[in-house]
């Protein structure tokens, strides 16, 4: 199969086997002459329609015969427009929408951004494994317009797809309004879970002032709707920002520093280092260190020689051949890839959601939208936004497993009402599992309660058909076994000496004969009560016209009769009492299993939260520590507010963890009381018993 192949491919695209470029080459030979998406630039076409699914259980025959896996998502053949950027407007490709939308898998995001005509496609095609993909282009002119997007299966991560994000360059002098460049800049940092940022030649304060657009992050980023007084500091958005990675193409210099070799990272952060002085000049130069700092803890730096001395033949870079590239460089791409596929992250919102391709979706649009109404793109907005579809969404999967999975367990009727409970609390458990599996942020209970709605009336339809297919049933069964009573009834046989004898005797039969069919259901006792019931005129008619008998006899018959009825009826209201607190056991089982799994998933939450915090604060400690050495002393002192503001988040958090859950699930219990059968003060009343559990 295809998606066993790729795991044998070199890093580079310039190795890929043959066999794979055999099966794909008649495939994308189709598509090349098309080129009518969205911002469509010179060269190969790419449409929605390029695409190839892989791995799955499903096949489809390609053009060439071969049987391709599916996969939980479409794999692109080659980039398409995802963001255009057209007469200083930004617009989303509704075809590229359709592709996130059907990725179903966590993603991996790899922005690059940088200079124009600085390499960057030429990377992204060697993550995509590829040497044919994002236009590279051979001229001065900027070659990439907007956000370009190519989602390939991730070749370490088996579940995941690798999202790569080729953007326009900054700087092009052919744009009219910088503030394009930054709206780029934001959207790649906004999106990706690893920043690739791509320079020539050097890191030095020519390189870092190109980069002035990571200033401006925290004027075109919110990470809160409603920040607190003193504003945002860094710490609000290390949470969220992606890595940072710094490439250095056609780089010339020795990794020496004080005549000692020094790594790629101690390179740059080395180039980070803040200069001494308090002129004008040193603090516009350090104003970019201290972003990339701040904003990025996990930093990482590549250096790239040119990729080969002669002159001519880096205008086709696209089709020359291995062997023309220079080894070293050969060797520096694969070690650049090698790290994105094996460190590079997942795309994770705050409280450790994975974002999949769908929801990376709702994202683009969500930022783009804003950023054309002339708003501040905001994290938390965004998020809230997208918890609104991904919890609605959650509701229904959940609650289409909930019936699919009755409809494949059950067996109408039920032996008892018990066998369909415990059918149901089962189908129940799965439901809301898979609901907490896949919702987030529901703060306020309103899409859990939403599904507990939905489930219980899904419930109460269950009960209704296993009801009514009792009670057919039970009236068939009734209908064969009476036959032949009803029959001697019309005929007279009872109406002589000892009739009533006889009839009693087969009244009996009936009865034990009835009792024996197996699974008659729920409503076995009340159907054979509605017999005995319409036999009492019967009966009575029988006794009276019975001349073997006294009318003492006969009243004392009478009397029998009486008594039987009195106690089939109240076993009658008996079976029903069981029944009845057989489903208010069940409602509480219902309620307290909703109430487990909520705590456990906010423990899990509150932990990814402590996580977070504590990561930042070391981080932030770090970066005091690096100050310090530095000799810049008023800075680090200046960081003391905002690391003691972390310290006390962690405390709150780690304290309050009884309350903070006890919180959430008063809320749910309130929430939950409105929508239960049960009368609403006896169930409050349980409802906050079980939260008590947990203060």
């Amino acid at each position: 199969m295809l998606a066993s192949f790729r795991f044998q491919f070199s890093a580079r695209p310039r190795t890929l086997g043959l066999n794979i470029r055999c099966i794909f080459q008649h495939l994308k030979s189709q598509h090349q002459a098309e080129a009518d998406a969205p911002g469509a630039r010179r060269g190969r076409a790419r449409t929605a329609e390029n695409l190839l699914p892989v791995r799955g259980t499903h096949t489809t025959e390609t053009p060439l015969g071969l049987q391709v896996a599916m996969a939980s998502g479409p794999i692109m053949l080659t980039p398409m427009c995802l963001v255009e950027n057209k007469n200083e407007q930004m617009s989303v490709n509704q075809r590229a929408l359709k592709i996130l939308y059907k990725i179903s898998q966590p993603v991996v995001v790899v922005a690059i951004v940088g200079i124009y005509r600085t390499g960057k496609s030429y990377l992204m095609n060697c993550l995509a494994r590829e040497k044919l993909g994002f236009s590279l282009g051979s001229t001065v002119q900027s070659e990439t317009k907007g956000i370009w997007m190519w989602c390939v299966p991730h070749p370490s991560k088996h579940d995941h797809t690798l999202v790569l994000l080729d953007t326009e360059g900054l700087g092009d002098v052919a744009k009219g309004d910088s503030k394009n460049d930054s709206w780029i800049f934001a959207l790649s940092v906004l999106l990706s879970s690893t920043l690739v940022y791509n320079s020539m030649s050097t890191i030095n304060n020519d390189a870092l002032e190109k980069l002035h657009y990571v200033t401006e992050l925290t004027e075109l980023i919110r990470a809160k709707s409603s920040p607190t007084r003193g504003g945002e500091d860094s710490s609000d958005f290390v949470s969220f920002f992606p890595d940072f990675i710094w490439t250095v193409r056609d780089f010339t210099l020795e990794l020496k520093l004080n005549g000692h070799p020094i790594t790629e990272d101690e390179y740059l952060e080395n180039s980070l280092k803040l200069i001494p002085g308090v002129n004008p000049k040193a603090k516009n130069s350090n104003i970019p260190r201290e972003c990339i700092r701040n904003y990025f803890p996990k930093r990482k730096c590549f250096v790239f020689d040119r990729p080969t001395k002669e002159t001519e033949l880096l205008a086709k870079l696209e089709t020359i051949l291995e062997s023309q590239l220079d080894p070293k460089f050969r060797e520096q791409s694969d070690k650049f890839c090698n790290y994105i596929f094996n460190h590079a992250k997942t795309k994770m919102l705050r409280e450790g959601v994975k974002v999949t391709g769908n929801r990376l979706r709702t994202l683009v649009v969500t930022y783009v939208d804003t950023i054309n109404k002339g708003a501040i793109p905001c994290l938390e907005n965004a998020v809230t936004t997208l918890a609104e579809l991904e919890n609605s969404a959650a509701v229904q999967k959940a609650a289409d497993h909930y019936s699919e999975q009755m409809a494949q367990r059950v067996s109408f009727p039920t032996d008892s009402l018990q066998e369909l409970l415990d059918l149901h609390a089962a189908c129940e458990r799965e439901a809301t599992a898979m609901f907490m599996e896949r919702s987030f942020k529901d703060d306020k209970r309103v899409f859990q309660t939403k599904l507990m709605e939905i489930i219980k009336n899904k419930k109460e339809s269950f009960l209704m058909q296993n009801e009514e297919a009792s009670e057919k049933y039970c009236k068939h069964v009734l209908d064969q076994l009476t036959m032949p009573l009803m029959e001697s009834f019309s005929e007279g046989t009872f109406s002589v000496s000892g009739g009533h004898k006889n009839y009693r005797r087969a009244k009996e039969r009936v009865e034990q004969r009835y009792w024996e069919v197996p699974r008659k259901g729920v409503k076995a006792t009340e159907i054979f009560q509605h017999f005995l019931q319409s036999q009492v005129s019967i009966e009575k008619s029988i006794l009276q016209a019975d001349k073997a008998l006294t009318q003492s006899e006969k009243a004392i018959a009478e009397e029998r009769s009486r008594k039987e009825e009195a106690e089939k009826e109240q076993e009658c209201l008996r079976q029903k009492y069981r029944e009845q607190q057989q489903q208010m056991e069940a409602q509480n089982r219902s309620l307290q299993e909703n109430m487990d799994q909520l705590k456990k998933k906010l423990e899990r939450e509150r932990e990814e939260a402590l996580r977070e915090l504590t990561k930042t604060l070391e981080h932030k400690l770090d970066a005091q520590e690096k100050l310090l050495e530095e000799g810049f002393r008023k800075k680090s002192d200046e960081m003391e507010a905002e690391i003691n503001r972390l310290r006390n988040v962690i405390d709150k958090t780690k304290k309050d963890k009884g309350s903070w859950i006890s919180q959430a699930l008063d809320t749910l219990a309130k929430e939950a009381t409105s929508i239960l059968c049960a009368p609403g003060v006896l169930v409050g009343k349980g409802l906050q018993a079980l939260s008590s559990l947990f203060k």
